[in-house]
């Protein structure tokens, strides 16, 4: 995304959506720190604490990051912090939140329960709290746009350090080690925003559906990103960045071609090309399978088949009231939201359809048991494409 499209409101936007509204959040100076809680099915960003830069690219004049997480560097977004203008810190802790079992459930609201609720106070500036599982930052994050220093990030790098150190079996030590993370997020903002997307709790991959599982194979080999060496120099970051770029753009224009074209001429000249031979094959599946195949649609899946697939595991009720314990001990004892917002995410088949209404019943609950009496707005039953 061009860095100076954060500034212009009707052309942002345009072109923002669930998976990349993070960045140009931050770009924008609104916030600098992001806690991502996720369930155990979503494994996009390595778990502990990610601190790097965001800013405009010199020579890109694009929104790219510091960060050397192959989350980022598959898309490739990774430059030097030497290349980047106008900088803002980005601070992301990345925590896995368990579902509470049933046996404990009752034991461990009691032990939450039993402290008082924090304030925050009105010294800074605004966070905001998110809950998903697919990514530009999937299943939940926290951010404040103020909290800088290397006494809150030690802290909060302790913290994360002691989540792992909580036996699995001492579920109540996890949640609160959550709770601590996120209160010393949020104890210099005086506002914040709790994000929840609905397929936290239960998720697809809706392009298992539209593809043959041979179909899905090719696109893997396709798209497939190769990781750096663990002990990379700068000169193989950038290296690898330039490879996975040329690669999409590559792939970008392949298909942008057999949306014009999808003759044996055409597939004839990719063949040509090593690198797109598997794509004569994926072509063939497809025209065998149907009349006019979506290669648009064809390309936006491929591009999520990098390091790792889309999370996909659609949860047992008991799985789904198990992670709503969890959020609900964890709401208990932050302070109130000044906004809550809610995504569905059914129209496009991440969160199934078939549970997202209950699910969506359940948070709800969750939210007034939490925080009290709510204003909702169903905005999804006003607009169809919400």
């Amino acid at each position: 995304m061009p860095a100076d499209m954060v500034f212009d409101k009707e052309a942002l936007f345009s072109e923002l959506s669930i998976e990349n509204w993070i960045m140009p959040v931050v770009y924008a100076g609104h916030f600098s720190q992001v806690i991502w809680l996720h369930p155990s099915w979503a494994q996009q960003i390595k778990e502990g604490k990610h601190d790097f830069l965001v800013g405009k690219d010199t020579s890109t004049t694009t929104i790219r990051v510091t960060s050397t997480d192959h989350y980022y560097l598959s898309d490739g977004l990774y430059v030097p912090a030497d290349q980047l203008e106008n900088q803002k810190p980005l601070h992301l802790n990345v925590i896995l939140v368990n579902p509470t079992e049933a046996s404990s459930s009752q034991e461990e609201n009691d032990e939450i329960s039993s402290a008082k609720r924090p304030k925050l106070n009105t010294d800074t500036a605004n966070t905001t709290t998110a809950c998903s599982s697919k990514a530009e930052v999937p299943s939940s994050d926290l951010s404040d746009s103020k909290a800088e220093g290397g006494e809150e990030k030690t802290f909060a790098q302790d913290k994360l350090e002691s989540l792992a150190s909580c036996s699995v079996e001492n579920h109540a030590c996890q949640l609160m080690e959550i709770v601590e993370v996120v209160l010393q997020v949020l104890q210099k903002g005086d506002a914040y925003v709790l994000d929840i997307d609905l397929d936290f709790f239960s998720v697809k991959n809706p392009f298992k559906e539209m593809y043959t599982q041979e179909e899905y194979k090719i696109l893997q080999e396709l798209y497939s990103f190769k990781k750096p060496d663990r002990n990379s120099t700068e000169e193989g970051l950038l290296d690898c960045v330039e490879n996975r770029v040329h690669q999409l753009e590559d792939l970008e224009a392949a298909f942008a071609d057999l949306c014009d074209n999808d003759d044996e001429e055409t597939l004839k000249r990719f063949a040509s090309y090593p690198r797109m031979k598997p794509l004569v094959q994926l072509v063939h599946s497809l025209k065998n399978r149907m009349e006019t195949p979506d290669y648009e649609m064809v390309h936006q899946a491929g591009l999520t088949c990098d390091y790792s697939e889309l999370p996909h595991h659609v949860s047992t009720e008991q799985e789904i009231e198990g992670l709503i314990q969890s959020v609900k001990h964890i709401l208990k004892k932050i302070p109130k939201p000044t906004l809550v917002t809610i995504a569905r995410s059914s129209l496009d088949d991440y969160c199934p359809a078939e549970q997202v209404d209950l699910i969506q019943e359940k948070v709800l609950n969750v939210l007034r048991s939490a925080f009290g009496t709510l204003d909702v707005n169903l905005e999804y039953l006003a607009d169809s494409s919400v």
